[in-house]
């Protein structure tokens, strides 16, 4: 497994309850500012592997990107750990942002 690879699912693991981290935030921790697609990749296809949270992350813009089936499940998982939307789709980033560095 590459290390940015690795760095990213390490990252992803360490997201506590009630909290969520963006896609670039993880790609840049990991040691790629640019590597933000790559992240989304990456939670695709290894969440159910490694049992990563994907739904503690989330756009730069504080909003889910998923659409409809997986924006319902990824909004009541959040919810369900106390996250509280200002809108139907934003997470407010100054009170749920998580910064482990």
């Amino acid at each position: 497994m590459e290390k940015f690879t690795q760095e990213v699912i390490n990252i992803i693991i360490s997201i506590p309850k009630g909290k969520v981290m963006t896609y670039g935030q993880i790609a840049f921790l990991a040691g790629n500012p640019w590597g933000a697609r790559q992240v989304s990749r990456i939670l695709h296809s290894m969440s159910k592997k490694y049992d990563l949270p994907w739904h503690r992350v989330i756009n730069s813009k504080g909003q889910i990107s998923l659409t409809e089936i997986g924006f319902q499940s990824q909004k009541m998982l959040l919810v369900e750990e106390g996250v509280v939307f200002k809108k139907e789709n934003l997470i407010d980033l100054s009170v749920y942002l998580y910064e482990p560095f």
